[in-house]
C-alpha cells in the first residue's frame, strides 16, 4: 500500500470532520486519546499497586500506614473477584456504546465512575473499599474496550497507519502506569495510605476533564449511532459474509444455559471474598461432601459453558468450526499465562514487601538514587515534549482541555521532584514495594520495538511458539526467584536483583505472547462471531487473572509449610509445562488454522 503523505493525511481527516494538525506524524485526536488513557492507567495502577500492600500491612492503630491486617488469602480473594470482573464487564460496556451511548460518551461515563470509585478508596472503612471497587469495575466497563474504538474509528480509511497509532497508544498506557505505581506507591508509602489512593483520584478526574473539553478535535467521532448509521453497518455486515459460513444464530437453550452459567460463575466471584472476609457461604448449599458449595458452582458454570461451545461448534462450517477451535486453545493456555504473571499484583508485592533487602544507604543509595531520578526525569521529559507540540497544534481549538494538561503535568513533575529532592537528601533509605513494580512498565518500553522487530523479520515464528516461548521465558523469572530464594532461613532476606531479574524475564514474556491473542482472534473468526470470541477471550484472562490471586493468596501458608523457593517453583514448573505442551501442538493448530498466518 502507497504511503500516504502528511498533508494529504490531514485534509483527509478535515473532511471526516476530524482536527487536522498532525503531531508526529499522527492526528493531534490520536495524543488525546494517549493522555486520557495515560491518566487512567496512572490511576489505575496507582490504586492497583497498592491494594494488597495495604489489606495485609499490619494494623497500627492511629498510624497513617496502618493497613487492615488482612490474610493474605482473604486479601487475594476480594482482589482475584475485583480483577476478574474488570475483564468481563468491558463485554456489556461495549455493546451499550455500539448500540445507544457512541464510545465518546461511554468513556466519559467510565471515567466519572472511575473517578468517584478512587475517590472512596481514599475513606478508611470497608464500605467504602467496596464501593470503590465496584465503582471501578463498572467504570472500567464502559471505559476499556471504547477508547480503542474511537481510535479505530479515526484510522478507519487509513489502515496502513494504524500499526504506529496503537503502538503510541500502547505507550500511553505504559507511561500512565509507570507513573502511577511509581508515585502513588511512594506518596501511600513514605506519607500515608490515602494520600497514594486520593492522588489516583485526582489524576483520574483531570483526565476526565482533559478528554471531555477535547471534543471539538474529534468532531463527530465517537458520538452515538444514528438509525441511518446502524441501518449501513448492517447492510455491510451482511454484505460481507463468507457465502460458505451459515449463520448460526443462538438457540433457546443456548440463550437459557448462558444466562445460567453467568449466575453461577458471578455467584462464586462474589461468593469466594465473603465466605473468607465475612464467613458468610451464601453457596453451601451446593456444597457435596468436602468440595465447598462456591467450587460446586463454577465447575457447574464451566461444564455449562463447554457444553455451549461445543454444541455451537458442531453447526459451523469445517473451516470455521477448525479456526474456532484453535482460538479455543489458544485461549486455555492464555490462562496459564495470567495465572502466573499477575503473580506481580499479589504474591509478588507481599515478597518484596517481607523477603527482600530493601534498605541501602552510602553508595549504594547514591547509585539507587541516580537511576531513579533518570528513570523518572527521562520518561516525564519526553512526554512532556509531546504536550508542549500537541499545545501548540490544539490551543485554539481546544483552550480548556490543554489547560487541564498542564494542571497535570505540572502536579505530576511537582510531586516526582519532590520525591526525588527527598531522596537524595536521605543518609538512608528503603525502596518502596511499590517501586519493583514500575520495572515492568519500563521493561516494555525499553524492548517492545526490538521484539516487534523480530516479529516483523523473517525470524518470525509462529502463534503457537511465540505462545511457547511467552510461557517458557515468563517461567525463567520464576525460576531466578525459586533460586534466589533457595535455603534462605526464616527472616533472612533475598537480594533485590532476584525480583528485578525476575520482572525483565516476565515482560520479555509478555511481549512474545499478550500482543499475540486478540490479533489471531480477529484473523480467525468470522466477523459476526468477534463479539463472542473476544468475550470468550477476556473470560480465559478473567478466569487466569482470579487463579492468580487464589494462587498468590497462598504464599504464607506454601513458604511456611514448605519453602518459599517451593511457592516459586510452582509459577516455575507449570508454565514451561503448558509452553512446551502448546510449541508440542504447532503442527496440529496450523491444520486448525487453514492458512491464516
Amino acid at each position: 500500500m502507497s504511503k500516504v503523505s502528511d498533508l494529504a493525511f490531514s485534509e483527509e481527516l478535515e473532511k471526516q470532520g476530524i482536527d487536522g494538525s498532525l503531531v508526529l506524524g499522527h492526528p493531534s485526536g490520536l495524543f488525546v486519546l494517549f493522555f486520557t488513557e495515560m491518566w487512567e492507567r496512572f490511576s489505575f495502577y496507582g490504586m492497583r499497586v497498592l491494594l494488597i500492600n495495604f489489606l495485609t500491612t499490619a494494623l497500627l492503630v492511629g498510624s497513617p500506614f496502618s493497613g487492615w491486617g488482612w490474610d493474605p488469602v482473604q486479601a487475594g480473594a476480594l482482589y482475584g473477584t475485583y480483577a476478574m470482573l474488570l475483564y468481563i464487564t468491558p463485554i456489556f460496556g461495549g455493546i451499550l456504546a455500539d448500540k445507544f451511548l457512541g464510545y465518546r460518551y461511554a468513556v466519559v461515563i467510565g471515567a466519572i465512575i472511575m473517578t468517584l470509585g478512587h475517590l472512596f478508596m481514599a475513606f478508611d472503612t470497608p464500605l467504602f473499599l467496596y464501593l470503590g471497587l465496584g465503582a471501578l469495575v463498572i467504570g472500567t466497563g464502559f471505559f476499556k474496550p471504547n477508547m480503542t474504538s474511537i481510535l479505530s474509528e479515526m484510522y478507519k480509511k487509513f489502515p496502513e497507519k494504524k500499526d504506529g497509532a496503537y503502538t503510541i497508544f500502547y505507550m500511553g498506557v505504559n507511561a500512565g502506569a509507570f507513573f502511577g505505581m511509581m508515585l502513588c506507591g511512594y506518596l501511600a508509602e513514605k506519607v500515608g495510605w490515602h494520600y497514594g489512593f486520593g492522588l489516583a483520584g485526582i489524576f483520574m478526574l483531570l483526565g476526565t476533564l482533559q478528554f471531555w473539553f477535547a471534543k471539538p478535535i474529534f468532531g463527530k467521532i465517537g458520538d452515538p449511532p444514528s438509525e441511518e448509521q446502524k441501518q449501513l453497518v448492517k447492510q455491510n455486515f451482511v454484505e460481507s459474509q463468507d457465502p460458505a459460513d451459515k449463520p448460526n444464530p443462538f438457540t433457546k437453550l443456548d440463550t437459557i444455559l448462558i444466562v445460567v452459567m453467568t449466575i453461577l460463575g458471578l455467584a462464586y466471584a462474589f461468593n469466594d471474598p465473603i465466605s473468607k472476609i465475612a464467613g458468610v457461604d451464601i453457596l453451601h448449599i451446593f456444597q457435596i461432601g468436602d468440595f465447598a458449595g462456591q467450587n460446586v458452582a463454577i465447575v457447574s458454570a464451566l461444564v455449562l459453558f463447554f457444553f455451549v461451545v461445543i454444541s455451537r461448534l458442531t453447526r459451523y462450517t469445517k473451516v470455521v468450526r477448525d479456526r474456532m477451535i484453535a482460538v479455543i486453545i489458544f485461549a486455555f493456555f492464555v490462562i496459564f499465562f495470567w495465572m502466573s504473571f499477575e503473580q506481580g499484583a499479589s504474591s509478588l508485592v507481599i515478597f518484596a514487601r517481607d523477603n527482600v533487602d530493601r534498605s541501602l544507604s552510602g553508595n549504594s543509595l547514591t547509585i539507587f538514587n541516580i537511576v531513579n531520578m533518570l528513570l523518572t526525569v527521562v520518561p516525564l521529559a519526553l512526554v512532556t515534549y509531546v504536550v508542549i507540540k500537541l499545545t501548540k497544534k490544539t490551543f485554539n481549538k481546544a483552550p480548556i482541555s490543554n489547560i487541564v494538561q498542564f494542571i497535570c503535568f505540572a502536579g505530576v513533575w511537582a510531586v516526582a521532584i519532590w520525591m526525588l529532592k527527598r531522596e537524595f537528601t536521605a543518609d538512608a533509605s528503603e525502596i518502596t514495594v511499590s517501586w519493583f513494580s514500575i520495572l515492568n512498565s519500563f521493561f516494555i518500553i525499553a524492548f517492545a520495538n526490538s521484539v516487534s522487530k523480530i516479529w516483523d523479520s523473517k525470524y518470525n515464528p509462529p502463534a503457537a511458539i511465540k505462545y511457547g516461548l511467552g510461557l517458557v521465558i515468563m517461567a525463567i523469572g520464576f525460576g531466578l526467584l525459586a533460586f534466589g530464594a533457595h535455603g534462605i532461613q526464616p527472616g533472612v532476606k533475598v537480594s533485590m536483583i532476584w525480583l528485578v531479574l525476575a520482572y525483565l524475564f516476565h515482560t520479555l514474556g509478555e511481549l512474545c505472547l499478550s500482543p499475540v491473542g486478540l490479533s489471531y482472534v480477529s484473523k480467525l473468526v468470522p466477523a459476526r462471531m468477534i463479539a463472542f470470541m473476544f468475550g470468550m477471550w477476556y473470560l480465559a484472562i478473567a478466569i487466569g487473572n482470579k487463579l492468580a490471586a487464589i494462587f498468590g493468596g497462598q504464599i504464607e501458608k506454601i513458604t511456611n509449610e514448605y519453602s518459599l523457593s517451593t511457592f516459586f517453583l510452582i509459577f516455575t514448573i507449570v508454565p514451561v509445562v503448558a509452553g512446551l505442551l502448546v510449541m508440542c501442538l504447532n503442527p496440529f493448530l496450523k491444520k486448525l488454522m487453514h492458512g491464516v498466518k
